[in-house]
């Protein structure tokens, strides 16, 4: 006979009912993100920062970061030093702050760079950082020295106002002084679209700048009172959907990157008189892994305009995106992908809108060259101007090498123009023929390689940030480029190509803020020291990418690299790049080389 336990046991109290739960409220797909409301409660960009600057944390609250952003300020976790905080036994993170300049054009004097080297010393690392938007980072700041770097960049003719946020970030352009008529009208639009597309609130004074000493009276930012049209008459108090990103450059002279902006001008001339620009839209590369509807990509032509013109189209630009961009889903919200969503040709009927008229078609220039001006290069005008590569764009001194020393000798002694380059390098200005060899000998006394010294895959390698400060990265960059380039050029020379100029551009998270997604050879973050492998884009900037391998651990990266190496000087066809080889060849018949072997 069976037995079972179905009978109730009369000494057990009967069971209550389980309350149905309630469903859960499902998120309108349409409703604004969360950011879009913090910058509604700003009050144009001051708040929660003016009640958290004195509050004796050392750190900012989540909605007082966001806002941060647009004052040029990133609030960072060193992980380094966190982890160390946890063997002592302590909790929390290791906090502090990223300032980043907006400095059009990378275009400052030697003045300039003497006191941004002394900021550094006196309040940050000692280190500054040159990035790929041709500005610097300061980092390691203490939330309670913020507002003292940020009111001693300002004095010294700088801002960080708009280096990052929701919002146009710094304009780049062409960094060579050259002496001609399109060099001369590409550095006065890039600084008419610095002024023209930043932001009018005075929040940043009466944040920044305001004297707190003498009771001087707070200024009228953030007058949530005052309409949107009068504070921000461009913007509005949501500002731009997500980040903006601007560029002007040239055909044969591809240095910005014009493609992997959200606009861009790109400068037609003939005969060395310019016409105008061709108006490109739609660039970027921020990426979000788990997310497939985001992706890298290149910017499109969207019109032709005459250079009296070109303020107004990109006033047309901003416009267009701030009102039909993407402000429920900040992973869909540049420019890019409201270009997808509406189309070339229904976005410029709302760009020819707000430009009051209709636009031409773009001209047939394209881009053709790139030129990173590392090296003497004449100016036209009887001068030079000397390109000096700076790894990743870290300027520091270490043991024998002494980058910072030299470059304040530099900056004293022969004072001259500096400009930042796209490639994290630093151009010295205006240098008079009798005194190029002096200043090569600065740089030979402080142990500083010059350009002949150093390889051409390390000329053209840049890196971000990325571990330990940037929250976004997965994994290490610019600590881990140099060493991987060490290993590259064995494998060059053992190939007998180390002559070939090709791109390699490393990133710690998928962001591609180093632009990894159009390089020769692209290593972009994806796990604990794993990488994702991008081949077949190539330095003119002008094509994407693909994924080669995935989850490489970076000890395989270059292994990884080195039969195709093999395979490209074995099989190149005459004048071929090696990412242009990589390109015609694709990734099955790449993959299946290396695993057959030569």
């Amino acid at each position: 006979m069976l037995h079972t336990n179905a009978m109730p046991n009369p000494k057990k109290p009967a069971e209550k009912p389980v309350p149905a739960r309630p469903a859960a409220k499902k998120k309108d797909p349409n409703a604004p993100s969360a950011v879009e409301g913090i910058k509604e409660r700003s009050r144009y960009l001051l708040q929660p920062i003016k009640d958290e600057l004195g509050n004796g944390l050392d750190h900012f609250s989540e909605d007082a970061v966001q806002v941060l952003k647009f004052h040029g300020s990133y609030q960072q976790d060193d992980r380094d030093l966190r982890m160390a905080m946890r063997q002592r036994g302590e909790k929390g993170k290791a906090y502090s702050m990223m300032i980043r300049n907006k400095i059009p054009g990378g275009r400052m004097t030697s003045k300039q760079m003497l006191a941004e080297l002394d900021l550094a010393d006196e309040l940050g690392d000692t280190t500054i950082r040159l990035t790929t938007r041709q500005s610097i980072q300061f980092h390691h700041i203490p939330k309670k020295d913020l507002r003292a770097l940020i009111k001693r960049i300002n004095e010294i003719k700088l801002s960080t106002l708009g280096a990052c946020g929701d919002i146009n970030r710094n304009v780049m352009c062409c960094p060579a002084p050259i002496d001609d008529e399109p060099h001369r009208a590409m550095r006065t639009l890039t600084d008419e679209l610095a002024v023209a597309l930043a932001p009018r609130t005075s929040a940043y004074y009466e944040l920044w700048l305001t004297d707190e000493t003498t009771g001087e009276k707070e200024l009228v930012g953030g007058d949530i009172d005052k309409p949107a049209e009068i504070v921000e008459p461009l913007y509005g108090k949501y500002y731009m959907p997500r980040k903006f990103k601007v560029g002007v450059g040239l055909p044969e002279d591809n240095c910005i990157d014009i493609y992997t902006q959200d606009l861009g001008f790109l400068c037609v001339h003939e005969h060395g008189k310019v016409l105008g620009y061709n108006v490109i839209v739609g660039g970027g590369f921020g990426v979000t892994p788990a997310n497939k509807k985001t992706h890298p990509a290149l910017g499109k032509k969207l019109c032709f305009c005459t250079p009296e013109q070109a303020v107004d189209v990109a006033k047309a630009v901003v416009k267009t995106q701030r009102d039909h961009g993407d402000r429920s889903d900040r992973k869909v919200a540049r420019l890019k992908y409201t270009l997808e969503r509406l189309g070339v040709e229904r976005f410029k009927t709302f760009v020819e809108e707000h430009f009051g008229g209709p636009l031409p078609d773009p001209h047939p220039a394209d881009v053709h060259g790139f030129d990173d001006h590392i090296g003497w290069q004449e100016q036209g005008d009887g001068k030079w101007l000397f390109g000096l590569n700076v790894e990743n764009g870290r300027i520091k001194n270490e043991g024998s090498f002494r980058l910072k020393s030299a470059i304040r000798q530099v900056c004293r002694e022969m004072k001259p123009p500096l400009a930042i380059t796209t490639h994290q390098s630093l151009l010295f200005c205006d240098i008079a023929e009798a005194d190029k060899e002096k200043l090569e000998q600065v740089f030979k006394d402080h142990g500083v390689p010059l350009p002949g010294d150093i390889s051409e895959v390390r000329r053209f390698s840049m890196a971000c940030v990325a571990w330990p400060t940037c929250g976004l990265a997965i994994t290490e960059a610019e600590r881990a480029l140099p060493g991987i380039i060490t290993e590259l050029e064995g494998e060059l020379a053992k190939h007998g190509i180390s002559e070939e100029r090709f791109t390699v551009r490393m990133t710690g998270c998928p962001n591609g803020c180093a632009r990894p997604y159009n390089a020769d050879v692209g290593i972009v973050g994806k796990g604990k020291d794993k990488y994702t492998l991008f081949l077949g884009g190539r330095l003119l900037g002008d094509r994407l990418s693909f994924i080669y391998k995935d989850l490489v651990p970076r000890e395989d990266l270059v292994p990884s690299l080195s039969p195709l190496l093999g395979y490209f000087r074995a099989e190149r066809t005459a004048g071929e790049t090696f990412g242009d080889f990589c390109a015609r060849k694709g990734k099955e018949e790449l993959l299946a080389y290396a695993e057959s072997g030569p």
